[in-house]
């Protein structure tokens, strides 16, 4: 053999072999399982409507993604791109306005603001790029006064709020659907502490973050939405709300998992979104 071609063999080899020792931080799989790659992500997003990107608050490779995934989509897809998000409550949309106008500093902001512990690292980012690109960037999530008021009371403890105060919460009586099995399984993890009331709280969360997704969603345009997966996972939670308020929309659902081994998607994982992002139970977390 040529020692040209054994040459090329020996590289070809070591190439191979180094492959084979990398560990991923990451791997996509679609809604059947299957392995799937980011830019598999992308070309399903192209005509989305509506994006939900399912987190795990604490995992690094999540808000990665979302920042770069976001990124992608308005230099690539669509410019008309409005971001959401549950961490931002929506009696804080005007301060959150204020400082995609250029009124307040970081530090203003962040006072102002009832901004969760990872904030400047995981979040702060996109609501940055929103505020470097003039994009809206809607707080969609109840204020947790009122989710907590659900939770001691039930739905009717809203019903003697002030209507002033009624505007940061979805039109009531909102739609609820105990036997969904996302609400069934709070109370199963529960252990029964909080009885009903539990995943009333988790509904009018849902409902509340939805009802502002569709407030702000606009024909044509493309709305990024960001929340913990347990809100968006098997197309339940925010997508089923939102597709009570508009069943035409076309929804992408992202879903973020931990696992051990990550080469292939646990039973248990699979069918929950449009992709599941796995990535290993050892990630580093942010908080």
């Amino acid at each position: 053999m040529p020692l040209k071609k054994i040459s090329l063999l020996f590289t070809l080899a070591v190439f191979l072999f180094a492959f084979k020792g990398d560990k991923k931080a990451y791997q996509i799989f679609n809604q059947n399982g299957k392995k799937a790659s980011y830019d598999k992500i992308l070309k399903e997003v192209e005509t989305a409507d509506i994006i939900l990107f399912g987190e795990l608050h604490d995992n690094p490779i999540c808000h990665w993604m979302q920042l770069e995934l976001t990124k992608d989509i308005f230099n690539t897809i669509n410019e008309d791109l409005v971001l959401g998000a549950e961490m931002f409550e929506a009696d804080n949309q005007i301060t959150i306005n204020e400082y995609l106008g250029g009124h307040h500093s970081y530090n203003t902001f962040k006072k102002e603001v009832k901004v969760w512990p990872n904030n400047k690292t995981d979040y702060q980012p996109l609501v940055d790029f929103s505020l470097s690109n003039q994009l809206p960037f809607i707080a969609t999530n109840i204020p947790r006064r009122y989710a907590n008021i659900v939770y001691k009371k039930g739905f009717k403890g809203l019903n003697n709020m002030h209507n002033h105060a009624k505007r940061w919460i979805a039109p009531l009586p909102i739609k609820y659907d105990k036997n969904l099995p996302g609400y069934q399984k709070i109370i199963e993890m529960a252990g029964g502490h909080g009885g009903e009331n539990l995943p009333k709280a988790q509904a009018i969360k849902d409902a509340t973050m939805a009802h502002f997704i569709l407030k702000n969603y606009r024909k044509g345009s493309t709305f990024i939405h960001y929340n913990g997966t347990y809100h968006s996972d098997n197309f339940e939670g925010i997508a089923w709300y939102l597709k009570q308020g508009n069943p035409n929309l076309k929804i992408v659902t992202i879903a973020s998992v931990e696992q051990e081994k990550i080469d292939s998607l646990k039973d248990e994982n699979l069918g929950i979104a449009s992709f599941v992002l796995c990535t290993p139970e050892s990630m580093t977390k942010t908080y």
